[in-house]
């Protein structure tokens, strides 16, 4: 699962994720909006007007967004982030619903990187807000193995050296190491630096992990 799929399934992962992600951004309140989501320093709103500007970014606002962030990757998108949040949610829920089906990625992405981010970051907005948003196993396959060989920004590879990812609900295995398993919306949320599904991970491999980090919101943004 990953290098194989065809760009038609592809897309239609994308397109019914971002459509799943909208079904939950239209049910929240203005409360859960407004809070907490896994990416230290975004709120919900933010995190989700990210995903929506996915399809819509024109290679002028990443340029411009660089240009704001000095050069820096991580600075660029959390201002962008801040910037494309302050919106409101209306114009996020318009943005999702204006581009849904399009095929655009942002300049300096792949195809595979909008499938990523709406399954992740998916789950930055619904587990802390106690939400249910299961992520399709062959997706999160193909997601997962687009992290594991690409080197930017999640140094999946790097990081989990020692380490032999298998999935249980999934064909889906990667590293070499002491054993992790678990289902593949938790490998997923580990290769991109998300903790917070650590307890549905075992093996020996997890137990040290469990060990040597605590749960909580953190992901490979940063305000500086």
């Amino acid at each position: 699962m990953g290098r194989d799929t065809t760009n038609d399934q592809l897309w239609h992962w994308i397109h019914s994720e971002r459509r799943r992600l909208l079904s939950l951004l239209e049910s929240l309140s203005a409360a859960q909006w407004s809070a907490a989501s896994l990416c230290a320093g975004w709120s919900v709103t933010e995190v989700a007007a990210h995903v929506a500007s996915s399809a819509g970014s024109r290679p002028i606002d990443v340029v411009r967004a660089m240009m704001r962030g000095h050069g820096n990757f991580n600075r660029a998108i959390y201002l962008e982030g801040r910037r494309l949040g302050a919106r409101g949610p209306a114009a996020v829920l318009a943005e999702l619903r204006r581009f849904d089906g399009s095929l655009s990625h942002p300049l300096f992405t792949t195809r595979w990187d909008p499938l990523v981010d709406v399954l992740v970051h998916g789950q930055d907005i619904a587990l802390p807000l106690g939400l249910d948003l299961p992520m399709p196993p062959q997706a999160a396959a193909a997601a997962a193995g687009h992290v594991w060989s690409t080197p930017f920004p999640f140094r999946a590879r790097h990081r989990l050296r020692g380490l032999r990812l298998a999935a249980t609900d999934a064909d889906w295995s990667a590293g070499s190491g002491a054993a992790v398993h678990g289902p593949i919306s938790a490998l997923l949320l580990l290769m991109t630096g998300r903790t917070a599904q650590l307890a549905q991970l075992e093996g020996e491999g997890a137990a040290d992990l469990f060990r040597r980090q605590q749960p909580s919101r953190q992901q490979h943004w940063r305000k500086s």
